[in-house]
């Protein structure tokens, strides 16, 4: 794996969880008390042996920025190799990026100067813990020009409202590919996820760019479908893919069952993060907490049940919070009542106030608002 330069898009799907990545990228959105999207993308690459990342960003960077720092949590902060953030304009040819082929294109200097022989591109959707090592091991295997993690299983019309579609013969080849298709039922779908050689993406990259194409999926996997060998890497184990705030609320809620928080954060295959030095959480004598994920930092006097609490999140006495999503610093005032309410940071709740909505549709409240 030391032949295999990893790229990570953390800006490809904003526009699928709202507000939620309104003042950030997607790859910054957090999840399961502690982490961030990009945390996972980041990590299994990592523990799958590539030492040579870049993290390709569009807009609203910041916040990513913050939290990735010098990449010591993920063991990249190196003086050969490491982490690389890459934002737009990264040459005097490039522009603000329409497409996954742009990207690529914009960020050519620092594909041309790695030794890599072979390429994982990944975007920040997808919740999982994977081992990269076979699915590259495979692509060398079947001499594939591209090979495309993915998942078959039965899928709603809402689900492939954002999904790439594959249909693949006994060998697994891809014979046609589907764009947001308006059906539902068992498919297979691509879990934006590839693999190829260094050599065959750059000539690929750049004939596309010079025949004005910009969509990898529409103008590459499909368009070019018969003419290429794309084979597909059926990906049995679990993961969550994001493409709506109710697929990030029931991603974060899966993990409060024990099982799939095994499947997810394995031992020997730790999901890295930013490290934050905080207190213990501290809950009150009289406090209440079934099934719910605490992070550190913070204070419970309240009643709180199916909940997923950020770092330094406060509730009140007497406040009682059903399948909440609290992000980092939101305070929840005494007596106050949430039900499927997903906040973002720094929060503010006032006291005997009520917030509930449903299963179906959560209410989010935007970053530093007071309720």
């Amino acid at each position: 794996m030391g032949n295999v330069l990893g790229l990570v898009f953390a800006n490809m799907h904003d526009t699928t969880l709202g507000d939620m990545t309104k003042n950030r990228t997607m790859g910054s959105v957090m999840f399961g008390g502690r982490y961030r999207l990009i945390d996972f993308p980041l990590s299994n690459m990592v523990n799958s042996g590539i030492s040579e990342v870049g993290v390709i960003t569009k807009s609203n960077y910041q916040s990513l920025l913050d939290h990735l720092g010098s990449a010591r949590e993920w063991d990249l902060a190196r003086k050969k190799g490491g982490l690389y953030i890459l934002p737009p304009f990264g040459n005097v040819e490039s522009t603000l990026y329409r497409g996954r082929i742009e990207a690529i294109y914009g960020a050519m200097n620092f594909i041309s100067h790695s030794t890599a022989k072979y390429i994982v591109l990944t975007d920040c959707d997808v919740i999982t813990n994977i081992d990269y090592k076979p699915i590259v091991a495979k692509h060398i295997e079947s001499g594939a020009d591209i090979t495309v993690v993915s998942h078959t299983g039965p899928y709603t019309s809402d689900d492939l409202k954002t999904a790439t579609v594959l249909n693949t013969n006994e060998e697994g080849q891809v014979t046609s590919v589907l764009i947001q298709p308006e059906l539902s039922g068992t498919c297979t779908c691509s879990l934006n996820m590839f693999v190829m050689s260094m050599e065959f993406m750059v000539d690929m990259i750049k004939d596309s760019i010079a025949r004005g194409k910009v969509s990898f999926e529409k103008d590459i996997l499909q368009e070019r479908c018969s003419e290429l060998k794309i084979m597909a890497y059926e990906y049995k184990y679990y993961f969550s893919k994001l493409n709506s705030t109710d697929t990030y609320f029931k991603a974060n809620m899966d993990i409060l069952d024990p099982e799939n928080a095994r499947k997810l954060f394995v031992p020997k295959r730790s999901i890295y993060t930013k490290v934050s030095d905080n207190a213990p959480a501290k809950y009150d004598l009289d406090c209440i907490v079934k099934n719910s994920l605490v992070a550190d930092g913070c204070i419970i006097e309240g009643e709180v049940e199916n909940c997923v609490l950020f770092r330094g999140v406060k509730i009140g006495k007497g406040a009682k919070l059903k399948n909440c999503i609290l992000g980092q610093g939101t305070v929840v005032g005494d007596g106050a009542q949430m039900n499927y309410v997903i906040t973002d940071k720094d929060v503010t709740v006032a006291p005997k106030h009520v917030l509930t909505s449903s299963a179906e549709y959560q209410m989010y409240v935007s970053k530093g608002a007071t309720v």
